[in-house]
């Protein structure tokens, strides 16, 4: 299995089934996947029947691949996975957590950074950089406590 593969399992786990939560701004969503998203790839069916294959075929074209997540240690990999499927700045939150400029740029330095970096001490600077961001969110209150649990189970994972 590679560690796209291992990911995608862990990420599911985060993400589940059909959800339509009139107070998330991603409205309509199968595995985490929104229905704008979907459309976006070429998926034109009810999001209730998203083929999980399809999902993990967005899930590597769009949250892995273009943040080359291949290069990283697989616990590293996961985390930025994680984000990036979830919502954020990735990007940004690598170079934080990697103590590059954060320009939001993702290119040779920032790739040479992250894997530099030991893999806990990323996990912990980078999950302390997404809890910030989320706590700063409108929706902190909605989704707060799904969102720490998250985190928790993601730094759980990064100790494996």
């Amino acid at each position: 299995m590679t560690s796209f593969d291992d990911a995608f399992s862990r990420l599911i786990g985060n993400e589940g089934g059909y959800v339509n939560n009139p107070a998330d701004p991603g409205g309509e969503t199968m595995y985490g996947v929104t229905l704008r998203v979907a459309r976006a790839f070429g998926y034109a069916g009810a999001m209730r029947d998203l083929p999980i294959e399809t999902a993990k075929a967005i899930a590597k074209k769009q949250y892995w691949d273009p943040l080359r997540l291949d290069e990283f240690d697989p616990r590293v990999a996961f985390q930025i996975f994680d984000a990036n499927y979830n919502g954020g700045h990735p990007v940004i939150w690598m170079q934080g957590a990697a103590g590059v400029k954060a320009d939001g740029l993702l290119g040779a330095v920032t790739i040479a950074a992250v894997a530099a970096t030991d893999p806990l001490k990323f996990i912990m600077r980078w999950n302390s950089l997404r809890i910030r961001y989320f706590t700063s969110l409108e929706t902190w209150p909605t989704f707060g406590k799904g969102w720490s649990n998250r985190i928790a189970d993601n730094l759980k994972i990064g100790a494996e």
